[in-house]
């Protein structure tokens, strides 16, 4: 097990300095430069133009920019964003939080809600609720995330003014305690919620079509003919082989949400980093790009790593076939 947790570590770390490389290339050959949002659309003046580019250190080539930017790195520091001024670190660590609440809150009811429906409906295949979730299932899949999310807030917060429509709490409150944290839920059910209805599908078809599949297996039908009963065969057996893909769903999905959210914080008015992220993007904000890069990386590259692990726990033969 050591050995095979070292090997996907190794792994984890050289996907990340690809993932850094590649980002670095994609942010220089993208077009504009925030020097010229820096300085103004009216009139800019070339010489601020000139001496910013130089404090920047943009006037340099793309390799000498990378060396320079490999060397910041490695001693911690992500930098500051050249638009604000501010340290990259401080300006993430604002936002990861929101998103890590938003994303995990939700992969991991989706996760519940949509392995126990497959389960049920893995183990009654052709009923009448099995035909009704496998249909709603597509339903949801095929659906925009951002129009649910739109149609949720005309629906509860224009028209029956259940829930707010944006941000993650009323600053015109000003909650403190017990009182905040059921104002930060109030605010999140909304954007949860959807994101939980557009997840729950993955998990319903891949727990479903694994436990059939595992279900039909002919050890399975070894086991009825000794007089196992069918409780006894599925909790032992069946379970544990048909729940793996569940788990590598659940790794896609949460590294999946962590930097594909942007649509529905956007939506929402959510402050995390999906909406930081299109906003750094939109005003070529390099140092900023670049350490939200870094984080989004890091952040999948962890989970598949978690996810790897736990994988070969549950089934030891991973660990030596890889």
């Amino acid at each position: 097990m050591g050995s095979f947790i070292i090997r996907r570590s190794f792994t984890g770390i050289l996907i990340i300095f690809v993932a850094i490389f590649l980002n670095f290339m994609l942010i220089q050959l993208a077009p504009g430069d925030p020097i010229s949002i820096l300085s103004g659309q009216d009139s800019p003046s070339p010489e601020m133009e000139e001496a910013l580019r130089e404090k920047y250190g943009l006037n340099d080539s793309v390799g000498v920019q990378f060396l320079t930017y490999l060397r910041t790195l490695a001693g911690g520091d992500l930098g500051e964003s050249i638009l604000s001024g501010r340290p990259v670190s401080e300006m993430i660590g604002e936002r990861i939080g929101p998103t890590l609440m938003l994303t995990l809150t939700t992969a991991i009811l989706a996760l519940l809600i949509g392995t126990l429906l497959g389960i049920y409906c893995a183990r009654r295949p052709g009923s009448k609720l099995d035909n009704f979730l496998s249909g709603l299932s597509y339903l949801f899949d095929s659906m925009p995330s951002f129009w649910l999310g739109m149609m949720f807030i005309l629906l509860f917060a224009s028209w029956l003014g259940i829930f707010p429509t944006s941000g993650m709490v009323d600053l015109r409150a000003n909650h403190s305690g017990i009182a905040y944290y059921i104002d930060v839920l109030h605010h999140m059910f909304l954007p949860a919620t959807t994101l939980t209805l557009l997840s729950i599908p993955y998990f319903f078809r891949i727990t479903r079509s694994s436990v059939i599949q595992v279900m039909s297996e002919d050890f399975v039908t070894t086991l009825r003919a000794t007089g196992m009963s069918e409780g006894r065969i599925f909790n032992k057996y069946v379970l544990k082989n048909s729940i793996l893909p569940t788990i590598t769903v659940f790794g896609i999905t949460i590294a999946y949400m962590i930097t594909g959210v942007a649509i529905i914080e956007i939506v929402f008015s959510w402050p995390g980093m999906g909406s930081f992220m299109l906003n750094a993007i939109s005003r070529r904000d390099y140092p900023l790009l670049m350490g939200i890069y870094l984080v989004l990386s890091i952040s999948v590259a962890v989970t598949m790593i978690v996810v790897d692990v736990l994988y070969a726990f549950i089934d030891p033969r991973i660990r030596y076939s890889k």
